[in-house]
């Protein structure tokens, strides 16, 4: 009886066996590693943290495969990473790497299995100026790496296609240039060296804000010298720095577009400080205390024919490519003290006050186009407005967004109307937001701007936010350098798109998670 009932259970275990021995033998297919198109082998597998969705990869893949420097730690389980001129310092238990000194935080940092020391592939990867790809669906990651590109002369200019690659030279508070004040020589070359590091990315345009405050970076008869040059406004810094920069940013075969700050007086309301002929001291009446700043009254209209005049005199005295206008028209979610130039210029013409300052914006931009287009018409006009001109919920023609602030609404800059009319050149709206922001999202807002300037005259130019690109206090998306080249990627499926202009300069330039040496490889390849 005891053995039936065991040839009945073997028998039952027979027939399960084929089910359960494949199940068992079953595995997760092998990840494969690709450089260049030429397979990566390791002795060990490399593996994915699936919480964080991580591959994980031996030191000897990266040492052998990409050929960087590997130094372990034991004592400190520290592991450094070094190529070129990057440095990565990665500590087994912390949240943070070091990239050439500044701290960056890991999603995986580096784990010891079976006494081998294993590092987060992408990370590494990509701060060595790498592009990762992953193919879910095989299993595969693809690295390609920068291609050698043939020395040129130095006095030969480099030949740029028509597409801009731009970058925002900031001056207001020293933010890009200068950094040293009463320093001719010192702010030459500093400023040689920073379009010597931007074209080397692939930067072929800079903007430079040549008016950040109601005063200027060249010797005016209207505005007085820019205390950014030399610490006190009104100082001679004993050179003109806008014919500096235009010669030595043409030296190099890259165009330079003149950035002003059209409405904006002075940084601060108190009047302390500033040079006796400034624009405040002159018509303390044009002037507006807003967030704690002096602008000038857009409603005024002898106020807008100095802004104007003085942009003219650029236009007059220089060989600039472009004028370029950022996003600062009235300012957003404050209360704005203009009624009694409401009262003194509206004549009825409007019947709110945010159809009237709309109207004045209006009125301004189309005179300044004017003014360029009679005197020098190959000079490239173009305005950087907010990155949302209306919400969808509040006018059915505006785009799929629920920002908080926009163009027409907040800042009453009617940029339709711009474009419709043909009064500028080109649109370069301010998309500062990732492909994956609810509120804002990049892609549908870039298809949105595609629409407005299809079938015109004027041309598109993408915004985007280096300034983002591992900053903590964003979303998610920023803690990667490659959400920039996805952007890039994207605005390729449209014709309409004539290039890209970061914000900002020393944003590109401190390279954080390895964006210059990404922008580098996408813009060689």
């Amino acid at each position: 009886m005891k053995f039936r009932r065991w040839l009945l259970v073997l028998f039952i275990s027979l027939l399960c066996l084929p089910s359960v021995v494949p199940a068992a033998q079953a595995k997760s297919p092998s990840i494969s590693i690709f450089l260049d198109g030429q397979r990566l082998n390791s002795d060990i597998s490399p593996y994915i943290l699936s919480k964080v969705n991580v591959t994980m990869v031996p030191t000897r893949i990266i040492s052998e495969g990409l050929g960087a420097s590997i130094h372990w730690n034991q004592k400190e389980k520290t592991v450094t990473v070094t190529k070129d001129a990057s440095k990565l310092v990665m500590t087994s238990g912390r949240s943070v790497a070091l990239v050439n000194g500044v701290s960056i935080p890991l999603d995986a940092s580096v784990q010891i299995k079976n006494g081998r020391v294993m590092v987060p592939l992408r990370f590494i990867s990509e701060n060595l100026g790498l592009l990762v790809n992953w193919n879910q669906a095989a299993q595969q990651i693809s690295l390609t790496s920068l291609p050698l590109i043939p020395p040129t002369e130095p006095e030969t200019p480099i030949q740029n296609d028509d597409e801009v690659r731009g970058a925002w030279i900031s001056t207001v508070f020293n933010l890009d240039w200068p950094s040293t004040k009463n320093n001719k020589l010192k702010q030459q070359e500093e400023f040689t060296t920073l379009l010597d590091s931007l074209q080397d990315s692939g930067i072929n345009a800079v903007f430079v804000q040549v008016r950040p405050a109601g005063d200027a970076l060249y010797p005016s008869s209207l505005v007085p010298w820019s205390k950014f040059l030399t610490g006190k406004q009104g100082g001679d810094p004993g050179y003109d720095p806008l014919a500096f920069m235009i010669e030595e940013t043409h030296r190099r075969g890259m165009e330079f577009h003149a950035w002003f700050n059209p409405f904006r007086a002075n940084t601060e309301v108190s009047t302390t400080g500033l040079a006796p002929n400034h624009v405040a001291l002159v018509h303390p009446e044009w002037m507006i205390k807003v967030n704690n700043q002096l602008m000038i009254n857009p409603g005024i209209p002898e106020a807008r024919q100095h802004i104007v005049d003085t942009i003219m005199e650029v236009v007059n005295g220089y060989d600039i490519d472009g004028i370029h206008l950022d996003d600062y028209f009235y300012p957003s979610n404050t209360t704005i003290n203009d009624g009694a130039a409401y009262k003194a210029y509206n004549n009825g013409s409007y019947k709110n006050v945010g159809d009237w300052r709309r109207a004045n914006i209006n009125t301004f931009v189309q005179m300044l186009g004017d003014s360029i287009n009679r005197v020098k018409p190959e000079v490239e006009y173009g305005i950087s407005p907010f990155g949302v001109w209306r919400n969808k919920s509040v006018d059915p023609t505006g785009s799929d967004t629920k920002a908080g602030v926009t163009a027409y609404d907040s800042m009453y800059a009617d940029v339709r109307t711009w474009i419709r009319n043909g009064w500028i050149d080109y649109v370069a709206p301010q998309i500062y937001w990732s492909m994956n922001f609810a509120a804002a999202d990049y892609d549908k807002l870039v298809d949105w701007w595609v629409n407005e300037v299809s079938g015109t005259n004027v041309d598109l130019l993408i915004g985007h936010a280096a300034y983002k690109v591992g900053d903590l206090t964003q979303e998610k998306s920023w803690q990667n350098a490659s959400e920039i080249i996805a952007q890039l990627q994207y605005n390729e499926k449209y014709n309409e798109i004539g290039g890209s202009i970061f914000f900002r300069a020393k944003n590109l330039i401190n390279n954080p998670l390895g964006l210059l040496n990404q922008l580098k490889l996408y813009y060689q390849s």
